[in-house]
C-alpha cells in the first residue's frame, strides 16, 4: 500500500459538500477531503491486515505529512491497536506529531493512539510530561488526552493509582492556565474520572475548584452524586456553583465523528 494508493482509495469515499463543512467546521486552513469518518475507519482497518509495523509506519508518516484533513485522521488510526510487537517505531512517531497539532479532532485521533502505546508500556508517560511545560497549548492538552485511560478503573491497581495521581498533579498544575483547551482538558479528564472515583475528583475540586473556570468546574461535576439536602448542604462543593454568564466555547469533551 503506497501514499498514492491510500490517498485514491480515501478519495473514492467523497462526499459532495463534505468538504466545505469540515472546512467551515474545524477553521483551520488546510485541505479537507469530505471523506466521513466510517469510511476512514473501514478503510485503514483493512490496510492494517495487509502491513506489518514498520509499512505501517511508513504510510502513516506519508499521510501525515500530507497535511490533508482526512489523511492525518487515517495515519492515527492506523496506529490504533492495543497489541503491536516491536512497537517503538509506532510510538517515536506519534510523538514526532505532537508538535504539529492545531485542530482538536486530529490531535485526538492520534493522541488515541498514543493512548494505546502508553498503557502498553507506561514508562513513557516520562516523555508525556515534558509536555506539560510546553509553551504551546496543544502540546500540554494532549498529555491530558493521551492518559485518559487512567481514569477508567473502578479497582486500579497500584501502578494505576499512582499514575492517576500522577497525571492529577499535571491537572492542578493546569488550573490557573487561561486557555480554553487546557481548561477542557483538566475537566475533560475529572469528568471521566468521577464515574470510578467521585470521592478523588470531589477532593480535587474543593482544593482547586475555586481557580477553575466556571464552565470546566462545571464539566468536571457533570458525573458526581446530587448536592446533599439539610445540614450536609451548609458545606457546598466547588462544582456545584453555577457558571458564569457567557459563552463557553463549543462542547468537544466527546470527540465526535466529523460532521456525521
Amino acid at each position: 500500500m503506497t501514499y498514492e494508493e491510500a490517498l485514491a482509495a480515501l478519495k473514492a469515499h467523497i462526499e459532495p459538500g463534505r468538504a466545505e463543512g469540515a472546512a467551515a467546521y474545524h477553521k483551520v486552513p488546510r485541505e479537507y477531503l469530505g471523506v466521513p469518518n466510517p469510511a476512514i475507519n473501514d478503510l485503514t482497518k483493512e490496510w492494517r491486515k495487509g502491513l506489518d509495523v514498520q509499512r505501517r509506519v511508513d504510510l502513516a508518516r506519508a499521510l501525515w505529512d500530507s497535511n490533508i484533513f482526512e489523511c492525518r485522521l487515517a495515519a492515527a488510526k492506523l496506529l490504533t491497536q492495543a497489541r503491536i510487537k516491536g512497537d517503538q517505531p509506532v510510538w517515536e512517531l506519534i510523538t514526532t506529531w505532537v508538535k504539529d497539532f492545531d485542530s482538536w479532532a486530529i490531535a485526538d485521533h492520534a493522541m488515541m493512539a498514543g493512548q494505546k502505546r502508553v498503557v502498553a508500556d507506561p514508562s513513557r508517560l516520562d516523555e508525556v510530561e515534558a509536555w506539560t511545560s510546553s509553551p504551546d497549548h496543544w502540546t500540554r492538552r494532549a498529555a491530558m488526552v493521551i492518559t485518559l485511560p487512567w481514569t477508567k478503573q473502578n479497582h486500579p491497581k497500584p501502578q494505576e493509582l499512582e499514575i492517576r495521581e500522577r497525571v492529577l498533579t499535571w491537572a492542578a498544575g493546569y488550573v490557573n492556565d487561561p486557555e480554553w483547551f487546557i481548561q477542557k482538558s483538566v475537566a475533560w479528564w475529572l469528568r471521566d474520572l468521577s464515574k470510578h472515583d467521585a470521592d478523588r475528583v470531589i477532593a480535587f475540586l474543593r482544593e482547586h475548584g475555586k481557580v477553575m473556570k466556571p464552565f470546566a468546574r462545571k464539566e468536571a461535576g457533570k458525573h458526581l452524586p446530587p448536592k446533599p439536602e439539610g445540614a450536609a448542604a451548609k458545606q457546598p462543593r466547588p462544582e456545584w456553583r453555577e457558571a458564569e454568564d457567557g459563552y463557553d466555547g463549543p462542547d468537544i469533551t466527546d470527540l465526535p465523528d466529523e460532521l456525521a
